[in-house]
């Protein structure tokens, strides 16, 4: 926002100059982007009388003026303006003015071999915005030959460009900013009284209706009659211009005056033509939304296609502005206005934010709303903008309608605050030559009270702080009050301190066991893959986004298979090949106690791992189940698991008959398998697919963090091993998983590993069994072993099978 130096000392005393003004607003957390220093761009102008006016002998466009600037002596001046003429005042830059916005030093010159001694300005020279096509002319009563310009065109400040943070909504008015630097330094501030208007009872034929009094919580409109539309004064179109608002008239300045003045946008509507909408004389004013597909077109002449986003302003139920962005164009404030009706409401924040982003329009009045203005200062800004209206205009108030659900508490709340939580927060504070302590009581209460907070002691050192209205949504917490004498008291009073002793820093052990096993995916040769938590909806138990940006990312992941094998298919169609990667994410899902979410780890192996194809004749080589499997046990060899394998069918996307679920502990882990074969020919996918699934908490719980974390040594055996086949028939139904186990429990005396080194299936094979063939390592720590110490554990397992599985052994 732009702030004029001039307009903010009539509401607040200033003690300092513009830049160290800037520089403690800065610091406070107002951002000063730019400081406009308007008192160079006229110095050396003064008031000049143009008392003889002839045509250049050697140019039809030029016009040689003698003008008077008080010096005694007139000045012969070269004008080239059309409308230069005798009898008229004029701002005239004399011989050594500089005007930097045309950088242009004014000199003694000749024009077509006629002296000139100066220059006729126009506004556009002096950096001031301007229809006129030739020289300004200076009009009124109290216009003094050789005065100095400036005063009278408002060069005579200084503008402010003030950034104000989001939650700052009070900072986009003089008042607010006023408020603030007299926080800051201590001026006193001179905000006017509120002024008294009173208006006429209504007569009945002018009513307001509010649909949703929650985006519509206060309404007042006000009829005003017999006004007479002109352009403002000079003072109301100068303190608009320093703003950057350019003034249309008078009745169109003083709604954004007053906006820019106390940060309540206001809007003027045409009566007559309010009622020609209506097609009646008896007008009822409206807040609804609007209808999809309803057609409104807007001040900037452009037709809006409205949906039921849109907050709407009518009359008669016919839309007449967009509420709280911009007014309607059959409606507005034209020359020949006599009676209009003046609006000043309250609309909820979130409902402008959203029909300003529907249409792609923002406004100086959406923007104030779209943070929040003061609720409690509606009637304040009301009867500012209606009395200049009859000051101006010489309006009528005629009749006044309300429509208000305020709550009757005010907008206040009252927080606690405490002193020993401000100085934890804040820590030691600077006080000069080397000494640093901390902020005492009377510093807290003199801060918030220069704020407007009110505070009552409730304790030793803990205060019932209540906050004042046009600082309601912003200071809602503890925190925010402690920010609060951060600010005022000087972000660079506060002092910069380490930890006496630093500790090294460490990660959480989840936190480094996950970091084990991404090495050990990538050691293995997958790569880590990452998408997006949105997807498609259309999944049971799926969590559906309420707002979201696209309907391709409305609902939240229920797992990481669907999105690895998406991956998979569009590595294929770009030409880079089958994928192996890896993916750890979370997963969410909804159940009747509410939203869950989980982490997972996911994985889709496809390719062949090796670097090289040479020995394949540049082909690729397919993946079999047992390698893929292989590669994920790989990784859990590097964590420590032992982790086992069922027979799975719940998964549709995988194949029946070649699909797992891992178990590690008695806990379910996740699922393995291979894609089934109608994915893969939808997508297009090669034969062997395989996807993977895993609990990371389940996981990481089965982890032993100290060997994983910290390995320990592990003598081995000096001993050489004694090794034995067993092969034996078994049920097609029985697991290598269940086999395992029996024989590792039958001789853990001396068994050292068990491995499955062949299957067969076919001819003299019983039907229903296959032939299985483990190798069993033997091995003692202590001594070499004999048959005679081998054979009665190999034996044992050998009964164990046949007794626990029934198998029929062949070795």
């Amino acid at each position: 926002m732009r702030i004029s130096l001039n307009w903010l000392q009539e509401l607040v005393e200033l003690r300092l100059n513009p830049e160290e003004l800037a520089e403690t607003l800065t610091m406070a957390g107002f951002e000063v982007e730019d400081i406009e220093d308007r008192r160079t761009w006229a110095d050396g102008v003064v008031i000049g009388k143009v008392v003889e006016r002839e045509q250049h002998p050697n140019a039809d466009k030029l016009s040689v003026c003698q003008v008077d600037v008080g010096k005694g002596e007139n000045l012969n001046i070269v004008c080239g303006a059309a409308n230069v003429r005798a009898d008229i005042y004029v701002p005239v830059a004399t011989v050594g003015t500089y005007l930097p916005n045309k950088d242009l030093k004014i000199k003694p010159a000749k024009l077509r071999g006629v002296p000139s001694q100066g220059m006729i300005c126009s506004l556009e020279e002096l950096g001031l915005p301007t229809d006129v096509d030739g020289i300004h002319i200076f009009s009124g009563d109290n216009i003094q030959i050789g005065d100095d310009v400036r005063p009278l065109l408002g060069l005579d400040d200084v503008i402010l460009d003030v950034t104000a943070t989001a939650n700052r909504a009070d900072a986009l008015s003089m008042v607010g900013i006023a408020r603030e630097v007299a926080a800051i330094t201590g001026g006193k501030l001179k905000i006017p009284d509120p002024e008294k208007v009173s208006v006429a009872q209504n007569a009945g034929s002018f009513s307001i209706k509010v649909d949703d009094t929650k985006a519509c919580p206060a309404y007042i409109g006000t009829v005003i009659g017999q006004v007479k539309i002109a352009p403002s004064p000079d003072w109301l179109q100068q303190r608009l211009l320093s703003a950057g608002v350019r003034p249309i008239s008078n009745i169109v300045d003083i709604t954004n005056y007053v906006m820019l003045e106390w940060g309540q946008p206001l809007h003027a509507f045409d009566l007559t033509r309010l009622q020609s909408i209506a097609a009646s004389e008896d007008i009822s004013i409206g807040v609804r939304f609007a209808n999809n597909g309803e057609n409104f077109k807007t001040l900037d002449g452009k037709s809006r296609n409205l949906s039921t986003q849109n907050l709407l302003i009518t009359v008669n139920n016919k839309p007449v502005a967009l509420a709280g962005v911009m007014g309607g164009e059959e409606s507005e404030v034209h020359d020949g206005t006599e009676s209009l009706v003046l609006e000043a409401a309250l609309f909820d924040n979130v409902a402008i934010r959203r029909s300003s982003r529907s249409v792609g329009l923002r406004s100086e009045s959406s923007t104030r709303y779209e943070r929040g203005v003061n609720h409690a200062e509606l009637e304040v800004a009301c009867n500012r903008a209606l009395s200049l209206i009859v000051e101006i205009a010489g309006g009528t108030l005629k009749a006044q309608e309300i429509s208000d659900t305020r709550p009757d508490s005010g907008w206040t709340r009252s927080i606690e605050l405490r002193l020993d939580r401000v100085n934890q927060i804040l820590g030691p504070v600077d006080l000069g030559e080397e000494e640093t302590g901390e902020i005492k009581g009377g510093d807290v209460e003199r801060i918030l009270t220069a704020l407007g907070c009110r505070l009552t002691v409730s304790g030793d050192g803990t205060w019932a702080v209540n906050v004042p209205a046009y600082r309601y949504r912003d200071l809602e917490r503890e925190i925010d009050l402690i920010e609060e004498i951060a600010r005022l008291y000087g972000y660079d009073n506060l002092c910069d301190t380490l930890p006496e002793k630093p500790e090294v820093g460490y990660l959480p052990t989840d936190q480094e066991l996950i970091r084990k096993l991404r090495a050990a995916f990538r050691a293995i040769g997958l790569t880590e893959l990452m998408h997006y938590s949105l997807v498609k909806p259309g999944e049971d138990r799926q969590v559906v986004l309420s707002n979201p940006l696209f309907a391709e990312y409305s609902a939240l992941r229920t797992d990481l298979i669907s999105g690895l094998i998406d991956a998979f298919q569009y590595n294929i169609e770009k030409g880079n090949g089958a994928l192996n990667g890896f993916e750890i994410g979370k997963i969410f899902w909804e159940e009747e106690d509410g939203f869950q979410e989980a982490d997972t780890v996911g994985g889709i192996i496809g390719g062949d791992i090796t670097s090289s194809k040479w020995m394949s004749g540049g082909s690729q080589k397919s993946i079999s189940w047992f390698e893929a499997k292989g590669i994920l046990e790989s990784v859990f060899k590097v964590m420590g698991l032992q982790v086992e394998y069922q027979p799975d069918r719940r998964d549709d996307r995988l194949h029946p008959g070649r699909t797992a679920s891992l178990w590690v502990g008695g806990n379910r882990l996740g699922v393995f398998g291979q894609v089934h074969p109608q994915i893969r020919s939808e997508k297009d996918l090669p034969d062997d697919v395989y996807v993977f699934q895993l609990s990371l908490e389940v996981l990481l719980d089965a982890v032993d963090e100290d060997d994983i974390l910290t390995p320990k040594f592990k003598s081995f055996s000096t001993y050489p091993p004694s090794d034995r086949d067993i092969a034996f028939f078994a049920p097609v139904d029985l697991t290598v998983a269940d086999i395992e186990k029996a024989i590792n429990k039958a001789g853990k005396s001396l068994l050292d590993s068990v491995e499955l080194f062949d299957e067969y299936r076919g001819e003299n094979v019983p039907e229903g069994q296959r032939s299985l063939a483990f190798r069993l390592i033997y091995r003692s720590p202590e001594r070499t072993l004999t048959d005679a110490d081998v054979e009665p554990v190999h034996q044992k397992v050998r009964d164990s099978l046949v007794e626990k599985f029934g198998v029929s052994l062949r070795s």
